[in-house]
């Protein structure tokens, strides 16, 4: 049952949709165009999905996209969904109802799948692939077990790329900025004749280097810019209405900044930037680089079978990058002669990378297209995926010389069988169930590694002379977990008249176990399988004759020995835990509405109440901070009841666009913004580790002409230039790191 809070919440949700309504009772003959997903995997009005799903199309996305921000830009655009990054630009972490994962290493699992043009990015660096010229967004909540598989518990955000069309059409935008900032991105799409047609998409976003950096002494001197290019090639094949083949190319290359780490910003006892913070200075004597290649490809056919269709959907994906930082965020150490900001107690300057990566996904799919009531689907999905990653630690006292090396080694294949099936009981009333089957296997193991303070297999207890001299790996230290398991859902929709439907699901979904190797302060961990089962009710509707149309959704979640990860502390631990369980109840609220013949105003709300329940689970906790959890007389944190970390309990965003003739085209005017509430970086509550609010919006003015061919707009995101802490590195002192600040450029776009 949701409690109050949500309840009031939920009450001032619909009173506002209501009084849009009335407002949209102003407009003339403008209604909203209908929203068709795929969330079911087939295409379908989105009020007839008995799912929470919000979707992001068009105009959002091209406002967000004009000022050279990456994925993270789509956080808190629509409701309960939370997107943060410790790696920069890439290795977005995705947070969906409060639930996701905060784990920082490069064979991470995430509760959030990602899935791009029906393929699956399953490695966290594949997630951050640029989103451009893209038809739509949706971020279905969870769990989606059935139809997407493993690691889908919390949800699965699908990105649908513009396909080639019969027509001779494409676009092309330039926006430049402050900073340096340019952001290139364009289509041209191209009939050949005889059911061929082929789609190119680019785009390429720099900016200049703005922060300096105070030591002469640094290995890098200047940060965060960036020049981040990608491309995607598509050919559909159409020879007749029973058969169509699209195949798709698509690569990255990123070379620019790591996450930057600062020393002492935050001021003790409290979570507030210290006096005096400047963003475009930082103090750091170690290097800073981010390098990246992503190349990937798919094929996707359908052949029609009279009443039944079959899908064949073949994907390849594989990265190389290469991340370093100076994690300490200063330079020197407190026992050298110089060392700052603040205090340093030791220098750690780390870097992690992929060089050897792969994943081959295929899925089969048979789908009925009776025209009765019954209809149908069933498939087979296989994955594999085979991936290496380079550890490396670096003396900054020393030159950065390095002084540590591990190379480990990660297999997962995992094969589903599923099936679903829908059934209208009556023209009012549809059912819906589904069924899927996983097998999952994971081999890790540890290649190699030196370290002159450190050989792994001395945690284990048993060394060779080989393992000591770091000549052989320490068989101790691999794992090969493997998992089993039956998800489901059920749900129904129920028509309460042409304009309105009101339904609910029940459903659960799983992530597959999780292994950790060692380093030089924890031992190996393997965290086992987590279980997500949820419920939810909720109620779609247009409004006022199709000018506003709203959706709410009430939702309670329990999982079963959620995956969690401890990071940090005094000392500097990394380690996978099983809490016993956590729970997440609230509710989404999504509103699109026309207000008047010229004002066009979308609002969404997401109210998330996450709790972990686990007595006797305890983590370390940081080594200058204000902990105010109750301690177990070792002095870990005790972490029973409380919020799960990068978890806002509220989110909401709003947009508002005005439009006018004039001179022969469009004047208009258009502002976002998204909010979302605190947030506990880390496991255990701390005054100083502890986000808070955010509030950011955008606005953008510009004149559109030749019946929106050619559009001229100035933009500014972040307008109010809020600096906050979005994220802290704990082991070592108060170092944090924070959002991007205001920018401001200009931007033209001509379509053809």
């Amino acid at each position: 049952m949701i409690r109050s809070p949500a309840l009031t919440t939920a009450r001032t949700a619909l009173a506002l949709a209501a009084l849009a309504a009335l407002h949209a009772g102003a407009a003339a003959q403008q209604t909203l165009p209908d929203v068709t997903i795929s969330t079911e995997r087939r295409v379908e009005n989105i009020k007839d999905v008995p799912n929470s799903v919000s979707t992001l199309t068009g105009e959002l996305l091209d406002v967000l996209n004009t000022s050279g921000q990456d994925i993270r830009l789509l956080s808190g655009r629509v409701p309960s969904l939370n997107i943060e990054s410790s790696f920069g630009r890439t290795f977005p972490r995705f947070y969906i109802r409060g639930y996701g994962n905060t784990d920082f290493r490069l064979n991470a699992s995430q509760p959030v799948s990602l899935v791009y043009d029906d393929v699956v990015q399953e490695n966290p660096i594949l997630k951050g692939f640029p989103a451009f010229d893209l038809e739509r967004i949706e971020v279905a909540r969870g769990p989606q077990g059935t139809l997407f598989g493993r690691n889908t518990p919390a949800g699965v955000v699908k990105f649908d790329s513009v396909k080639p069309t019969k027509k001779l059409e494409g676009y092309a935008s330039l926006a430049v900025g402050d900073r340096g900032t340019t952001n290139l991105e364009g289509a041209i799409n191209v009939p050949l004749g005889q059911g061929v047609s082929a789609r190119v998409s680019v785009l390429d976003q720099r900016r200049d280097d703005w922060v300096k950096n105070t030591v002469a002494s640094g290995l890098t001197q200047d940060f965060e810019g960036y020049r981040d290019s990608a491309v995607r090639a598509q050919l559909l094949v159409e020879p007749s209405k029973d058969f169509s083949a699209l195949f798709n190319l698509h690569s990255r290359d990123l070379n620019g900044s790591a996450r930057l780490f600062r020393a002492n910003i935050i001021k003790p006892k409290t979570n507030e930037l210290v006096d005096g913070f400047d963003e475009t200075r930082i103090s750091v004597d170690g290097k800073n680089e981010s390098k990246l290649k992503i190349s990937g490809s798919n094929m996707r056919l359908r052949f029609g079978l009279g009443d039944m269709t079959l899908y064949s959907i073949t994907g390849y994906e594989s990265l190389d990058t290469f991340n370093r930082g100076d994690i300490d965020g200063g330079f020197g150490a407190s026992f050298l002669p110089s060392s700052g900001p603040g205090f340093i107690p030791f220098a750690s300057e780390t870097a992690d990378g992929i060089p050897k990566h792969k994943q081959l996904t295929q899925e089969f799919r048979l789908e009925s297209n009776y025209a009765g009531p019954l209809n149908w689907q069933a498939g087979l999905y296989y994955f594999d995926e085979d991936y290496k990653v380079e550890s490396f630690s670096y003396d900054s006292t020393a030159g950065s010389k390095q002084d540590g090396y591990q190379r480990v080694r990660q297999k997962n294949e995992a094969v589903s069988l599923f099936g679903a099936v829908n059934y209208a009981v009556s023209p009012a009333l549809k059912l819906r169930g589904g069924l899927r089957y996983t097998s999952d296997k994971k081999d890790f193991s540890v290649e190699a590694y030196e370290n002159s303070g450190f050989v792994p297999c001395v945690l284990s207890g048993k060394c060779t002379l080989a393992q000591l001299q770091g000549q052989e790996p320490d068989k101790n230290l691999s794992a090969a977990p493997k998992d089993n398991k039956v998800s489901w859902d059920l749900s129904g929709t129920y028509t309460l008249d042409k304009n309105t439907n009101v339904y609910a699901r029940a459903a659960t979904g799983f992530r597959a176990s999780s292994v950790q190797g060692a380093s030089a302060f924890n031992g190996k961990s393997v965290a086992g399988p987590e279980t997500n089962t949820s419920i939810e009710a909720g109620v779609k509707a247009d409004l006022m004759d199709k000018r506003a149309r709203v959706s709410f959704s009430a939702f309670r979640y329990t999982v079963k020995d959620q995956q969690l990860t401890a990071v940090g502390g005094a000392a500097n631990a990394n380690i996978l835990l099983n809490a016993k369980k956590a729970v997440g109840q609230g509710f989404e609220f999504d509103l699109q509405a026309i207000l008047s013949d010229n004002l066009l105003a979308t609002v969404g709300i997401g109210y998330n109440d996450t709790k972990i329940k686990d007595p006797g689970l305890a983590v370390a906790v940081c080594a200058a901070c204000t902990v105010t959890d109750p301690k177990t007389a070792a002095g870990l944190a005790l972490i029973d009841g409380n919020p799960l970390p990068q978890a806002p309990k509220n989110t909401a965003n709003f947009t508002l666009k005005y439009t006018t003739p004039m001179a022969g085209g469009d004047f208009y005017a258009y502002t976002d913004w998204a909010y979302r509430s605190k947030v506990n970086f880390f496991l255990y509550e701390s005054t100083e580790f502890t986000g808070k609010a955010t509030l950011e919006g955008g606005l953008r003015l510009g004149y559109s002409w030749a019946n929106g061919k050619y559009d001229a707009a100035a933009y500014v995101r972040n307008i109010t230039n809020q600096i906050r802490i979005v994220g802290g590195i704990d082991f070592n002192n108060l170092t944090g790191f924070i959002n991007e600040p205001r920018s401001y450029g200009v931007s033209f776009k001509a379509s053809f």
